[in-house]
C-alpha cells in the first residue's frame, strides 16, 4: 500500500483510509472483520466520531493489540473545553487506546462555531490541554461549509481539515485543497461516493488519488468493498481515461446538482426548520440500521422541525446552489413517512 504524509503532522498514512460510519451497520463481528481486514491489506488511517453510534466501540475492539499499526482520527462535536474533554475521555475508553492521533472538531461549519471553538474557555484550550498530556497528538477540523473551511485552514490553528470531495461536489478542488496544501495541513476527503450518489468505485476513487496531498476515507461496511478499494490504488492504473471522463461526466448529469451540501448557508430559519438535517433524511437512512434512524435525536428532531416550515423561501434566496429548498424539505418528509409506515409493518409482523 502506498503511503503518503499528512501535511505537518508528519504521519505517514495509507493512500486511502476508511470512515467509520457504516461500521454500525453490520453485526459487531462483520463490522470487525471489515476493519481487521483493512489492516491487513495495509489500510492504516481510520477516521470516525464519538457521535458516530457505536463506531468507536467496534473499532478499538478490531484494533486491539494492533494499535501501533493505526493513525486513529476521531472527533468531537463539543465547543468548549469541559465538555470537549469529557467527550475526549469517552472516545479513548471506546477506543481502547491512551492517545488519539488526530482530534476532529466537528462540523466546523459556521463563523460563529469557528470563534466558540477558539475562543478563551473554547474547545481549542481543551485540546492544548490533551495534546500536553499526550491523550491527543495533531489537531483538525471537519466542515461541509467552503468559505468557513478556508478561513479555518487560513488561521494557523490546525493541522488537518476534513471536507467533501468528489466528481459530483467538486467545490473544494479549485480553492480549499491547494490552500491546504500551501499551509502544509493535511487534507482528508470525506464523501468519496458523494454520500451514496457515486456507486462507481474505479471511478471514485481514482478521481481522488489525482490530488497527491488528499487522503480519501471511504466508508465501508463489508470485507469486499475494502479489498475492491484497495484493489484499485494497489494496481496503480490511476490515470482518469477519456472514457472515465465520459463516465464521470454521465454520472455528473445524472445525479445532478440538486442535492444539500450540507453548507448550512440557508441557516438559520426564522421558524427553526433544522433545514440541513431535513435534507439529509435520505441519505441518513441509506448510512444507518433502520433501528438507529427511527429512535435517533437528530433524524427525529429534524422532522419534527419540518413542522414549522411555512414555506417562506428565505433559505432558498440564501442558497448559494439555488436549490428548490421548499419543494425539497416536503420531499423529504414524504420519504421519511414512507419508510416509517414500512417500518411499523414490519415491526408489527415481527
Amino acid at each position: 500500500m502506498k503511503t503518503i504524509v499528512l501535511g505537518k503532522t508528519g504521519l505517514e498514512v495509507s493512500r486511502v483510509g476508511i470512515g467509520g460510519i457504516p461500521l454500525n451497520r453490520p453485526s459487531e463481528e462483520k463490522a470487525i472483520k471489515v476493519v481487521q481486514r483493512a489492516l491487513d491489506l495495509g489500510v492504516n488511517f481510520i477516521d470516525t466520531a464519538n457521535g458516530y453510534s457505536e463506531s468507536e466501540n467496534r473499532i478499538g475492539k478490531a484494533i486491539s493489540g494492533r494499535r501501533e499499526e493505526v493513525i486513529i482520527a476521531t472527533k468531537t462535536g463539543r465547543r468548549d473545553k469541559d465538555a470537549a474533554l469529557q467527550e475526549l475521555e469517552v472516545s479513548l475508553e471506546r477506543l481502547r487506546t491512551d492517545y488519539i492521533d488526530i482530534w476532529q472538531f466537528h462540523g466546523i461549519n459556521t463563523a460563529a462555531i469557528l470563534e466558540k471553538v477558539l475562543e478563551p474557555g473554547g474547545a481549542m484550550e481543551g485540546a492544548q490541554v490533551a495534546l500536553r498530556k499526550g491523550k491527543v497528538r495533531h489537531i483538525g477540523f471537519s466542515s461541509h461549509n467552503l468559505e468557513i473551511a478556508m478561513k479555518a485552514v487560513s488561521s494557523g490553528q490546525f493541522e488537518t481539515v476534513q471536507f467533501p470531495l468528489n466528481f459530483v461536489s467538486d467545490e473544494a478542488a479549485p480553492s480549499l485543497v491547494p490552500l491546504a496544501r500551501q499551509e502544509d495541513m493535511g487534507f482528508i476527503a470525506m464523501k468519496p461516493f458523494a454520500g451514496g450518489r457515486i456507486r462507481d468505485a474505479d471511478l471514485a476513487i481514482k478521481y481522488l488519488l489525482q490530488f497527491d496531498t488528499v487522503v480519501p476515507d471511504p466508508g465501508v461496511q463489508k470485507v469486499e468493498e475494502i479489498e475492491e478499494i484497495v484493489g484499485i490504488v494497489d494496481s496503480e492504473s490511476w490515470e482518469v481515461s477519456s472514457q472515465d471522463l465520459e463516465r464521470i461526466e454521465s454520472i455528473r448529469e445524472k445525479v445532478g446538482k440538486r442535492f444539500c451540501r450540507q453548507c448550512t448557508y440557508c441557516m438559520p430559519c426564522p421558524q427553526e426548520v433544522f433545514i440541513c438535517g431535513v435534507l439529509y433524511l435520505p441519505i441518513l437512512w441509506e448510512l444507518w440500521p433502520s433501528d438507529w434512524f427511527f429512535n435517533w435525536d437528530y433524524v427525529n428532531h429534524s422532522v419534527k422541525s419540518a413542522k414549522n416550515c411555512i414555506r417562506c423561501g428565505e433559505c432558498e434566496e440564501k442558497c448559494p446552489y439555488l436549490l428548490p429548498i421548499r419543494e425539497m424539505i416536503e420531499e423529504s418528509v414524504n420519504f421519511f413517512e414512507q419508510k416509517a409506515r414500512e417500518y411499523n409493518r414490519k415491526e408489527i409482523k415481527n
